[in-house]
């Protein structure tokens, strides 16, 4: 047997490390809605900087020059954040550790709030794109965002590995296109400007606030930046070093493209136009009106789309550390082959399919929403590895602490100017949806705390030691089905009693069933209850009452047919029976014989 055993979870291992990621995979996997950012973020900018006229399309750069130290700052962060916590987390497993529960619970929910929203957003932002090429598409675009949905979950249920070689050509592509738009831009010495600023007149001051507000604006493309931490056990070993190189990857391609598209922006004089994306115009203004300019467009829509994978890969892993710590249902816990959450995975794609139905797939009403609880959990986990710096101590925590703390003061501003900006336009549902899961979590939590006092899991119990036990049988014919439940109730039991509930007015079936009974003689001791009201359970629960045996078995036979439309003809004798003694301490045995063929 040993041997036998030792080739079959040698086998079973290699299978599980063939189902995780390594670098590239990782980025395929759980850098996608960083990297889809570069067609929203710089906009973001642009679009804020505008409302001051065109003179202040200058602060593009140093905007996102900002942005970019903030990166730089979580991305280191994040890469000591995967050492320190190996089991994943991020934000939730800092929190947890070094700045208490109720901080751990806010981290939690409002990763798990981005998380959905990114999917609903980028799923959005895909079909909308998509929509605007072919404008024949738009009467359906809530039917195509749910398709979209379905497929990428579809891709998942495979396993997170599946997903990633799923995903590592269009990331590929993605990339190589954008890089190509920013390498030729930087060449060409004499650009032309395809489409003038929407926005022609030029203001002298820019408001502190304005900056502010475009700095928080451009930080949604930050938003994503975690997911590699959140999720280090889908890594293969060794797992915190596949991790971190991804976490850096990430860090350098995002800061690269970001000050690049900056960069251009600022060269083409490029500006709001209505109808024209910001990353359309450099790219027309860099590579023309050609197949380049088609292929960066179409890979930019396919990214955006798969960018939902991101949560996919984060939410699960993240769903899983909660529930083991008792704070969501433990089926969140549970693993199906390939590695692959499937209740988390479920749960995402539930809750963002009901909202790009709620707001048919309108990608304007979700983005108000989006980054503020991201920006929250950043905030949390900067400050939670400050703590960690102060606690351990190592060679060069002082600078390693400052620049966490920082970079917490930085996210905190950033989450602050967010929420403010942004209350207005459905952000107040962040505001309300926090506080309720972290209420909710806390509920779950001391429910389980109920049920370990009842059950004290810590302590060893006392040996187990047989007890005088009862079966009780309810009947109501002499058939195959009541012979196979007294045969198991009697192997269960010490006594088996039987019984049938009959109503008065029928006391001629009922005598004509007791007649049946001793010309069966089953050695079964068979009771027989009158009850005038056609109640099923209550008579039974009497007679349960008046029992001395310490352990009490209901066993309740029913009928499996082999064909779903033959199980609308079964009656729900038992189902009503098993509800109604759940009120009382008996142990109930639901015991479903299969019915098949004629020859069974």
């Amino acid at each position: 047997m040993p041997r036998s055993t030792t080739p079959h979870g040698a086998g079973r291992r290699k299978r599980s490390e063939r189902d995780r990621l390594g670098v590239v995979g990782g980025l395929a996997a759980l850098s996608l809605d960083a990297m889809a950012s570069i067609a929203y973020g710089p906009e973001a900018i642009v679009l804020v900087l505008a409302l001051a006229g065109v003179s202040a399309l200058r602060f593009t750069l140093p905007i996102s020059l900002a942005i970019v130290l903030l990166l730089t700052v979580l991305t280191w962060s994040y890469r000591q954040v995967i050492a320190a916590f190996p089991t994943g987390g991020g934000a939730y497993g800092v929190a947890k550790t070094h700045l208490g529960r109720t901080a751990s619970l806010v981290a939690g929910s409002s990763l798990i709030i981005d998380y959905v929203l990114n999917v609903a957003v980028s799923v959005a932002a895909g079909v909308a794109a998509l929509a605007s090429a072919f404008p024949g598409l738009l009467p359906y675009r809530t039917v195509l965002c749910l398709v979209v949905l379905g497929l990428i979950t579809a891709v998942n249920y495979r396993g997170i590995a599946h997903s990633a070689r799923t995903f590592i050509g269009p990331t590929v592509v993605y990339i190589g296109a954008i890089m190509l738009v920013i390498v030729v831009g930087l060449i060409r010495s004499s650009p032309a400007v395809p489409h003038p600023p929407a926005h022609a007149e030029a203001v002298e001051t820019v408001g502190l606030f304005l900056l502010l507000r475009a700095f928080a604006n451009g930080c949604v493309a930050l938003t994503g930046v975690e997911a590699i931490a959140n999720s280090v056990p889908s890594f293969k070993d060794p797992r915190v070093k596949h991790a971190q190189r991804a976490e850096i990857a990430l860090g350098a391609l995002l800061g690269v493209m970001l000050i690049g598209v900056a960069v251009l922006i600022g060269k083409f004089s490029v500006g709001p136009v209505p109808g024209v994306t910001v990353l359309s115009q450099v790219t027309e203004a860099s590579l023309g009106d050609g197949p380049l300019y088609y292929l960066v467009q179409f890979s930019t829509v396919v990214l955006l789309a798969l960018a939902a994978n991101t949560s996919f890969g984060g939410l699960p892993v993240l769903a899983h550390l909660l529930a083991k710590d008792n704070n969501l249902p433990h089926l969140f816990a549970m693993r199906a082959e390939r590695q692959v959450h499937r209740y988390g995975i479920a749960f995402l794609a539930i809750t963002a399919a009901l909202l790009l139905i709620a707001v048919e797939g309108e990608m304007n009403h979700l983005v108000p929403l989006f980054a503020i609880g991201v920006f929250i959990g950043f905030t949390l986990s900067q400050f939670g590895m400050v703590r960690h710096w102060w606690r351990e101590r190592p060679r060069g925590w002082r600078a390693k602490a400052a620049l966490n703390g920082f970079g917490g003061f930085l996210t905190m501003v950033a989450a602050i100017v967010i929420t403010v900006t942004k209350v207005g336009e459905g952000g107040w549902l962040i505001v309300v949806a926090l506080p309720f899961m972290v209420f909710a979590m806390e509920c779950v939590n001391r429910s389980y705390a109920r049920f370990n006092e009842r059950l004290k899991p810590e302590e060893l119990p006392p040996p187990p030691r047989p007890r005088r036990s009862v079966v009780v049988v309810p009947v109501h014919t002499v058939d195959r089905l009541t012979c196979d439940a007294l045969a198991s109730a009697l192997s269960l039991g010490d006594r088996v009693v039987a019984v049938n509930v009959a109503h008065p007015e029928d006391e001629g079936e009922a005598h004509a069933f007791v007649r049946r009974w001793e010309e069966w003689d089953p050695e079964v001791e068979l009771v027989q209850i009158y009850d005038p009201h056609y109640r099923i359970a209550e008579p039974i629960i009497t007679f349960l009452e008046g029992l001395r045996e310490l352990h009490v078995f209901v066993l309740i036979a029913e009928t499996e047919p082999e064909h779903f439309l033959q199980r609308l003809l079964k009656n729900q004798r038992g189902a009503v029976l098993a509800a109604t003694l759940r009120r009382t301490r008996v142990v109930v045995c639901r015991m479903r014989f299969r019915i098949g063929s004629p020859e069974d």
